[in-house]
């Protein structure tokens, strides 16, 4: 069976990527979310194992210093990881993974796997706009919103990282971008538009 293709996708927070990455799983048959680890609470309406694996900073420790994560990265005082075996055993099902990840965990990757996986970076339409988009969430205290901005001028210094860049103007012609994206690097691994190896057709 071909194996699945790896998918980094990072962005500012703000940017838009949670709900774009939404909108194209629920469309793409055989493309899984791998699921982080993070030490940071849960937010309202989180679930443990579907949307982080919750873990305290000592247990988060100890699984990086046995090497179980194939990257890892703390952001806004808390740490982030991705779990090798998980990422290993879907791709060898041969199911394309997501990772939605920091610019610092996507240089790792890069180093460690080179142009095995594919990056892609998703951008606000404008500067003010995501400082729209963060303050108008209302969850935020103005101290977090200055960390957030702050971090996003730098992770959109590191652009060069990625092979693909979607600006989120339009939420649908986003959505269509990296969808066309995923359906493009399926194909071009010999795969069909939903993830299935192709058979060749042999004569008679």
């Amino acid at each position: 069976m071909n194996p699945g293709n790896l998918f980094i996708i990072s962005a500012p927070s703000g940017a838009g990527k949670t709900t774009i990455l939404k909108q194209v799983m629920s469309e793409l048959e055989r493309l899984v979310f791998s699921v982080s680890h993070t030490t940071r609470p849960p937010r309202a309406n989180e679930v443990d194992g579907k949307d982080y694996h919750f873990v305290n900073r000592d247990v988060f420790k100890k699984m990086r210093a046995q090497g179980e994560f194939l990257e890892w990265a703390e952001v806004h005082r808390n740490f982030y990881g991705t779990s090798i075996s998980s990422v290993n055993s879907h791709l060898a099902d041969g199911l394309d993974v997501v990772l939605d990840i920091d610019v610092q965990g996507a240089r790792q990757i890069r180093e460690a796997r080179g142009g095995d996986a594919v990056f892609i970076f998703i951008m606000p339409p404008s500067w003010d706009e995501l400082e729209n988009r963060l303050t108008g969430r209302g969850t935020d205290s103005r101290e977090t919103i200055n960390l957030r901005l702050n971090n996003a001028k730098k992770e959109m210094d590191k652009v060069d990282l990625y092979d693909y860049v979607i600006v989120n103007e339009k939420i649908d012609e986003a959505v269509a971008a990296l969808r066309s994206i995923i359906i493009a690097e399926r194909i071009r691994n010999r795969r069909s538009t939903a993830g299935l190896p192709i058979t060749f057709p042999t004569s008679s």
